[in-house]
């Protein structure tokens, strides 16, 4: 009995671990990565470091950019992509048209 519960918790673990996007120094990052290996790797990030681009999981007491080192956060499956940023702009489009329309 136990060996099934645990087994149940492992793959139940894998299948709701976090993916994000990983890639080092490339134009299109289309690698995904599974961070359910490590729990506190909870974060995607998308960065830059001496020019080189980077993207992969990280933790949320690593996202600190400085002077050298440019990082961005997000949380959420893939939420690292280029293709994440369309929803944001149709979200600002449509808060702006509230705005537009109500004042």
């Amino acid at each position: 009995m136990f060996v099934k519960a645990f087994l149940l918790l492992v793959g139940l673990s894998t299948a709701y671990s976090l993916k994000c996007y990983y890639c080092f120094g490339c134009d299109k990052c289309n690698n995904i990565m599974d961070c359910g290996s490590d729990p506190s790797f909870d974060r995607c990030y998308s960065g830059v470091s001496q020019g080189v681009s980077q993207k992969a999981c990280i933790r949320k007491s690593d996202c600190v950019s400085n002077a050298e080192v440019h990082i961005s956060c997000c949380e959420g499956d893939l939420c690292n992509g280029s293709a994440s940023s369309g929803p944001a702009v149709v979200l600002l489009l449509l808060s702006s048209s509230i705005f537009t329309l109500f004042l």
